[in-house]
């Protein structure tokens, strides 16, 4: 439903899960956002006390971290303790999916003191920071230089370990690539407490191309050096709807950003588009702009970050009714501009949060922290989502985006679907995501002789089904879509819920690199395999080792 007034609510004979979902807002007002709130705040006053202390202190600070690592891993005996893993709850992550691999015996190493930026190096246009690093903080930090990490992720919560261990877009990834392509080096903890610094060209290099959706379990990233550009302190920001068929709005999302005549001149700074309806959508391109032209008469500024003003989609989607516009956003808040409303998800968590009074009066406690949501729903709520709700990333090739979105439509009939183009670039090794062979001689709309183009379809709500009281089958609808993605070499990001087998899952992504750095840097056996760590469900210990053996045997008769 494109005004999204109808919340998680199905129609049938209601169980105690159907009032708990319904509501649970009273929780998310009373207990989630004031607890949230605190949180942000000392974590503000923590980034704030850490920017004061000099470059020197912190990367001193930092080196004495890394040691306890090491010494914490020497500590561990392999034949009686588990695999290695984070000592974070299996909550904090920000991501659908059931990261119930922790209930599995394990060894925890703990890297919660990793959340600093340890450098701005202004010469190299490079931010060394660690991984616990937050989108917020470093754009925080970095913004009033009039500098910015390529690719900015749009949520304030998303992680630098995060994004480049997993899978991090935005509306600059047309230009740039993945979160994980603007890394210039990566310092690294292996299984057996070597710290090695990898990048493109040294001896690392392997590694360097294999940290990037391998989801942690090759090594612990300690800290990571990211390309910095220069920006200006206004994004101006052309919306312009469009209506038609799927197909058609695939096809203007496609020309919004890759003219079809090639001229760099008309390629914007950020895109992305939101499909609000099977026949409507907005195409948003933006272009840095200095305040001097922000500021000229005539000129619109709009500060979206302000807690009273109204959720960025439905300010987006009022280009349907009143035609193409153009404003100023300050920068930050641009980047920013769906944390406030989780996207449009926040409809589903406080059916009111999106009305004027919520929005003056309690808007400033938005948004509620997703760990927070996770930590307070309980396994039963959160199967209930996972079986009447949908979030998926759908990673299609660009020429492929509308019968991508028409299949959605099909399967799950999910609206406003948010689109974001993003380069993948041809390596000098086949990583676990990879374009399609022979890309370069077809020269479709957006590709290059070095990178192919291809979109993340974003679909994040209750599917139609579920929100008219019609019976959906949510696990089958990701199996169809998981299926589909293969099918058309397709990539399902895996902080997603998935329902892939491991033989699907390695259908979908290539293991071979991955696979050859695991047993190089002796992870099999330390670390769990990439597979088994997304897969949903519980792990027990005995499955866990199971796994892990099938792996190690093979290696150690390579070896004799």
């Amino acid at each position: 439903m494109s005004d999204l007034q109808v919340p998680l609510r199905p129609k049938k004979k209601k169980v105690l899960v159907d009032y708990l979902v319904q509501f649970r807002w009273i929780v998310v007002i009373f207990v989630v956002l004031p607890v949230s709130c605190f949180i942000y705040f000392k974590l503000f006053v923590g980034d704030v006390m850490s920017a004061m202390k000099s470059e020197k202190r912190r990367q001193k600070e930092h080196d004495e971290n890394v040691k306890k690592v090491v010494n914490r891993l020497k500590q561990r005996d392999p034949k009686k303790d588990g695999l290695v893993c984070t000592a974070r709850k299996p909550y904090i992550a920000v991501g659908m999916r059931n990261v119930d691999y922790k209930r599995a015996r394990h060894f925890e190493v703990d890297l919660s003191a990793f959340r600093n930026i340890v450098e701005i190096d202004k010469e190299r246009m490079v931010a060394k920071v660690e991984p616990l690093v937050n989108m917020g903080q470093i754009t925080r930090y970095t913004v009033p230089m009039n500098l910015a990490l390529a690719v900015v992720a749009e949520l304030d919560d998303l992680t630098v370990g995060g994004l480049i261990n997993g899978y991090g877009i935005e509306g600059s990834s047309h230009l740039y690539g993945l979160f994980s392509d603007t890394v210039v080096a990566m310092e690294v903890v292996l299984a057996d407490g070597r710290v090695v610094r990898c990048t493109k060209d040294n001896e690392y290099t392997d590694l360097f191309y294999g940290i990037p959706w391998s989801q942690g379990t090759l090594g612990l990233l300690v800290s990571a050096e990211i390309k910095l550009i220069p920006i200006k302190e206004y994004m101006k920001l052309t919306y312009t709807p469009y209506r038609g068929n799927l197909k058609e709005l695939a096809q203007a999302y496609a020309d919004s950003f890759a003219p079809r005549d090639g001229d760099p001149s008309k390629v914007p700074d950020f895109v992305e588009t939101m499909i609000y309806t099977p026949t409507e959508a907005v195409h948003m391109t933006g272009r840095y702009a200095s305040k001097e032209e922000a500021k000229k008469k005539g000129n619109v500024i709009n500060s979206v970050g302000w807690w009273f003003k109204t959720w960025f989609y439905q300010h987006a989607q009022t280009a349907l009714k009143k035609g193409e516009f153009v404003e100023y956003i300050p920068t930050r808040e641009y980047y920013h501009r769906h944390t406030r409303c989780l996207y449009w998800e926040g409809k589903l968590i406080l059916p009111f949060a999106d009305q004027w009074w919520f929005r003056w009066f309690l808007g400033w406690l938005m948004p509620p922290k997703v760990s927070l949501l996770k930590a307070t729903q309980g396994e039963a709520i959160r199967n209930y989502y996972h079986d009447n709700h949908v979030i998926q990333d759908l990673l299609v090739p660009l020429y492929k985006v509308g019968d991508a979105l028409e299949f959605c439509h099909r399967e799950m009939e999910v609206y406003p679907i948010w689109l974001c183009p993003h380069r993948l670039f041809k390596l000098p090794v086949k990583t676990m995501v990879y374009p399609e062979p022979g890309f370069e001689h077809h020269h479709r709309q957006g590709d290059t002789s070095y990178a192919q183009m291809f979109t993340d379809i974003g679909v994040y709500y209750a599917p139609g089904p579920v929100l008219r009281g019609e019976e959906f089958n949510g696990a089958e609808a990701v199996r169809n879509l998981e299926e589909w993605l293969i099918q058309n070499h397709g990539f399902q990001p895996q902080y997603a819920v998935s329902e892939l087998t491991e033989k699907n899952f390695w259908r979908m992504f290539d293991g071979s690199h991955y696979e050859h750095c695991r047993r190089k840097y002796g992870a099999v056996g330390t670390f769990m395999n990439v597979y088994y760590k997304s897969k949903k469900g519980k792990k027990s210990e005995k499955e866990v080792q199971e796994a892990e053996s099938e792996i190690l045997e093979p290696a150690d008769a390579e070896e004799c």
